[in-house]
């Protein structure tokens, strides 16, 4: 856990502390990537990941994402966001530099991430489009 002195908000990676139903409920109703995402998708998820949560002075979670990794050589970064009434602060980019510095994760050394309009936060962090195209494949189940 850190707690920013300039902004009084704290990250943390206690996932007894997320508030399951304000994370599902942004996931599932106000982030493009994941609407309609079922509360136990998101419980399974949460369970099966490294995750980062912010907290206002209040404790009131206004942040979070989520690292898929093996931690030793591949990380993913996935559903991050930051509570519309709490933008404009450096939240995310005080978030996403937690997650790497963090000591569980700053050694992998291939991290992916998937975006459609955060590269310039992502890029400050040295994260590229990727040149290798042909190198990454997907496979979606469009039925589940």
């Amino acid at each position: 856990m850190i707690k920013d002195t300039e902004t009084d908000y704290i990250i943390s990676t206690d996932k007894s502390n997320i508030d399951i139903d304000y994370v599902h409920e942004y996931l599932s109703t106000k982030a493009f990537w994941s609407m309609g995402r079922s509360k136990e998708v998101v419980v399974k998820s949460i369970e099966c990941a490294m995750c980062f949560s912010i907290f206002d002075k209040s404790t009131k979670q206004v942040g979070f994402a989520r690292v898929i990794t093996d931690h030793s050589t591949f990380a993913y970064l996935s559903d991050v966001f930051v509570d519309e009434q709490n933008r404009g602060q450096g939240l995310s980019k005080k978030l996403i530099q937690y997650i790497l510095e963090h000591p569980r994760l700053s050694d992998i050394n291939r991290w992916m991430l998937l975006t459609k309009d955060a590269h310039g936060l992502y890029s400050k962090f040295g994260f590229r489009n990727t040149i290798k195209s042909n190198w990454i494949m997907e496979m979606v189940n469009d039925q589940i």
